[in-house]
């Protein structure tokens, strides 16, 4: 009974793998047809044919990283003015301002 059982499993597990591979074949046959209706339409029309491409440029998540909070001068932590808003200097008691040094 084991053999049986694991006989089967090996044969669920080949009809996966080639299901798996049979819808990979697709997909390629798929993007090879799309790949030809837009060469076919691009020599058509007179214009050239681009190739599908994505410009991706290290740099930018470091810049969208850093320019953030200028550009939304929103903070991440808690502050006192977002706490009381109402609240100015003359309302706090328990700090007393030193004068400046010379």
């Amino acid at each position: 009974m084991p053999t049986f059982l694991s006989f089967l499993l090996r044969v669920f597990l080949v009809a996966g793998g080639l299901l798996f591979a049979a819808s990979l074949a697709v997909l390629v046959v798929l993007m090879a047809g799309i790949w030809g209706v837009r060469s076919a339409w691009a020599t058509l029309t007179g214009r050239p044919v681009m190739p599908f491409m994505m410009r991706i440029d290290p740099r930018a998540g470091f810049d969208r990283m850093y320019r953030r909070p200028v550009e939304s001068r929103a903070s991440r932590t808690p502050r006192a003015d977002a706490v009381h808003p109402q609240a100015n200097a003359a309302d706090i008691t328990d700090v007393e301002a030193r004068s400046p040094r010379p």
